[in-house]
This record gives C-alpha cells, structure tokens and sequence, in this order.
C-alpha cells in the first residue's frame, strides 16, 4: 500500500511537500497581488490571476514532488534510507526527462479532454481512455529516477505494464476518485471559514489556493509512491527482480 511506504518516510515526505507547498503560495500571492495593482484591483482581473498562478504553481509543485517521493520511495524500497537533501539532489540530476515527461503527461491529458468534450456521446470516455493511457506509462517515472531516459523509461513502462494496462487504469481512475472525496471537505473548509471572517476577497483567495495546493501536494505525493511500489511489483513479476542468485564461493 502507498500509505506504508508514505509512513516509514512521513517526516522526509512531509517536509518537502509542506516546503514545496509554501513556495507556491508565495508565489500564487505575489503574482495575484501583483496583477491586482496592475488593473487597479479589478475583480475579475484578480480572479483570473489566482486561477493561472495556481494551475501553474499546482503543475511545478506536482513535478518537483512526483521527483522527490519517487526518489524516497525508490531508495527506501531498495534499502537506503536517504533524506530531504539527497531526494533533492537525485531529482536535479534526473530533472530534464523527468520535465519532458511531464509536459507530455500534461499535453495527452489535455488533449484526450479536450478531444472526448467535443460531443455529448464522447464525453464518458473520456476517463477510461485517459486511464488506459495513464497505465500504460504509469511506471515511467520510477524508471526515469533508475536512471534511464525518457524513451527508454516510456518504452520499458510499456513493456511492464502489457497486459496489466486496465489494472493500473483502475487504479489511476480509484485514485482520481479518493482525490475528488478529499477536495469537497478540503475545498469547502475555506468556504465555511468565509461564514465567519466574511467574504474578504484576499482571505478567501489564500484559503481557496492554500487548500487546492495542498490537495496537489497529498494527490501528487499518494500517486508517485503507488507508481513506486507498482514498479516494484512488476518488475518483480516480469524481470524476476526479487530473485537473487548465490554466489560461488
């Protein structure tokens, strides 16, 4: 279970995730404040802003976790406990095919959307075409931090996952579906909060990208430890990775 793996690391996982959700706060609040001035404080022009700086803070901070937890939780299964500072360092040497894999992470989901809302008859494929795709390279990423490259990463998460790709799917689209459970109590807390502060527009602003940040981070830090132990697994399975042969003495 991700969870396990995401306990024996808690506090390394944690630190980064609460790091890397602090500076993309900061970053949301300047550049909104700093639009806001720009037009004079022009409502609309300030909600636009809070909504692009999060979508792109949100998309950076989901990069630089699913490096680190993979990171972490690549070593630790492997029997090497490394800290804050070495997942950092293993991410930064790692960090150009782990990029190009998300930005056609991004690109195909974007797309397949985009594609199925065309028509009313197409919209419900939309999730089990995307999850046969997201199966398909779901093991990717670990094989980026092993050291290979993007192709090679793409090919070989490929070759693991034939015949496994509608499991992984499903469990893609269950972790979809846990996400969206936690976002309604987790997005509706800032809401609730209005009751009682009013309805401040910068208050509301923090807390609203505060909680949807917060919901990238956990999402992000639960997905790569599952592609963690999925790789794991289907190595072991495939390659016979948890085999080892004595040597001769």
């Amino acid at each position: 279970m991700p969870f396990a793996l995401i306990q024996a690391n808690i506090t390394t996982l944690g630190g980064l995730g609460l790091a890397g959700l602090l500076v993309a706060e900061i970053v949301v609040v300047t550049l909104t404040a700093s639009f806001s001035d720009l037009t004079d404080g022009s409502d609309a022009a300030t909600w636009w802003s809070a909504v692009l700086s999060t979508a792109v803070c949100a998309w950076l901070l989901r990069y630089f976790l699913r490096g680190v937890t993979t990171a972490i939780g690549w070593s630790a299964l492997s029997g090497v406990r490394v800290g804050a500072r070495e997942a950092v360092r293993q991410f930064r040497i790692r960090a150009l095919p782990l990029l190009v894999f998300q930005l056609l992470f991004t690109l195909v989901g974007v797309s397949v959307i985009v594609v199925c809302s065309l028509l009313i008859v197409t919209a419900p494929i939309a999730l089990p075409w995307l999850g046969r795709l997201r199966g398909k390279r779901f093991v990717a990423v670990p094989e980026i931090l092993a050291g290979a490259g993007h192709a090679d990463a793409v090919r070989h998460a490929k070759v693991l996952a034939a015949g496994s790709e509608w499991s992984l799917a499903g469990l893609w689209m269950t972790q979809r579906a846990l996400f969206a459970l936690v976002a309604v109590p987790l997005l509706g807390i800032p809401l609730f909060l209005t009751e009682f502060t009013g309805t401040h527009r910068w208050p509301v602003i923090v807390l609203l990208t505060s909680a949807v940040l917060l919901l990238v981070a956990f999402g992000e830090i639960v997905e790569a430890s599952s592609r963690v132990l999925c790789y794991i697994d289907l190595r072991c399975r495939r390659e016979g990775l948890d085999i080892r042969i004595p040597r001769r003495r």
